[in-house]
């Protein structure tokens, strides 16, 4: 009777082995590029919850975890369609956590995931182009849309009595999307735009733009570009010449590199960024800083919660092939459910695979709404005393 349970023992794990495998998951961040400074951060973050999945043994029979991880440069559409390509078809990734703007997460989607079949989760892409495209199932992002940024922006410039302003853009999607978002719901509260005009990254000198901004004048200057690049040079003209001393922010210039380089210079700008607070928030924050970063990076959170939704979902679908578990990641996402938070993905990984219904709540308090893309809690900072503070979450 001993050796017949020993045998059958031996029987069952070696089932469970064979049905184990090496589940290879895409990273596409702007490694390089004007969002660098933040993109580290979110490399790790991701890596994190591929790390927490793979180390518990609970996915799939065991399955392991691979982070492959490729640079597509945050602006370049090319090289983010060929770094994106290169991770499907040489590295055979079961799904991509990216891409990172908004441009070349298009470009990626339509001419990789699309075709190939691969699901890719963005944690940053936030264009409302995104919501329209007809992705066959495949895309979800965990950042909320720029029409949703647009409207949040506008009732906080006006609540600070601010009642005219110029507007500058980064001259790609993600800058559009958001002027167009931010001028038309500013305009429908009542405040008044002076001009709306697009800038370029890379340029040496902004004198150009700046004069053009200032001459239409404005209570204040709103800079929906990036902060390693134009938007920085944006700010810096202006400074220089006194054409604009408060700047309103959206999330493409929120981050730790705007206040270290202009510091008490942003006395009295502010911004927000898609953020969230509570227990969520909390937990990934105390994880990041044990994993030895800042988990209050910007889209770090939505980065850990883009892998675990992908992961989460394939334990659901009990299968790593994304065609199969795409069908998942609303399902999981939402309620009804156990809700799981940040360090909690085992708990997760157990009871979808005894069944049970999760409600993944993650870092970003993630909710996602038709067509797949988080409903939207946003932080409101500002940078009094050369710092960047945050000052509520709505």
């Amino acid at each position: 009777m001993k050796k017949l349970l020993l045998a059958s023992a031996a029987g069952a794990l070696l089932a469970g082995a064979a049905g184990a495998e090496e589940i290879k998951m895409g990273i596409s961040l702007g490694l390089t590029g004007p969002l660098e400074s933040i993109a580290p951060a979110m490399q790790k973050a991701a890596e994190l919850a591929m790390k927490e999945v793979s180390d518990s043994g609970k996915l799939l029979d065991g399955s392991t975890v691979t982070p492959v991880v490729a640079d597509n440069t945050c602006i370049d559409a090319a090289a983010s369609v060929a770094a994106v390509t290169r991770l499907v078809t040489a590295e055979g990734v079961r799904g991509v956590m990216g891409g990172m703007c908004s441009g070349e997460a298009i470009a990626s989607l339509e001419q990789v995931g699309v075709p190939q079949g691969v699901v890719m989760i963005s944690p940053s892409a936030t264009s409302p182009a995104l919501s329209t495209i007809d992705d066959k199932g495949f895309f979800f992002r965990t950042s909320p849309s720029d029409a949703r940024q647009g409207e949040v922006m506008a009732d906080i410039v006006l609540e600070r009595g601010i009642n005219s302003v110029a507007v500058t853009y980064t001259n790609n999607d993600y800058g559009k999307g958001l002027a167009d978002s931010f001028a038309q719901a500013y305009k429908d509260k009542g405040g008044e735009i002076t001009v709306v005009s697009a800038h370029d990254d890379g340029k040496a000198d902004y004198s150009a733009e700046v004069a053009a901004l200032a001459a239409a004048g404005g209570d204040a200057l709103v800079v929906a570009g990036y902060a390693d690049q134009g938007g920085s040079g944006v700010i810096q003209g202006s400074l220089d010449t006194g054409a604009f001393e408060t700047f309103v922010l959206p999330d493409g210039m929120v981050n730790q590199t705007l206040a270290d380089k202009f510091g008490a210079q942003l006395e009295t700008s502010f911004g927000q960024n898609p953020s969230a607070e509570g227990e969520g928030h909390d937990k990934f924050a105390e994880l990041a800083t044990a994993a030895g970063f800042d988990g209050t990076s910007a889209y770090a959170g939505e980065s850990y919660d883009a892998s675990a939704l992908m992961l989460l979902a394939m334990q659901a679908a009990k299968s790593s092939d994304p065609k199969v578990y795409k069908d998942k990641v609303m399902e999981i996402a939402n309620a009804p459910g156990e809700k799981i938070y940040p360090g909690e993905l085992a708990k997760g990984l157990e009871l979808l695979a005894a069944g049970t219904d999760i409600d993944y709540v993650g870092a970003t308090s993630v909710e996602l709404v038709e067509p797949g893309e988080s409903a939207g809690v946003y932080r409101e900072v500002d940078f009094k005393g050369g710092k960047l503070n945050v000052v509520g979450y709505r």
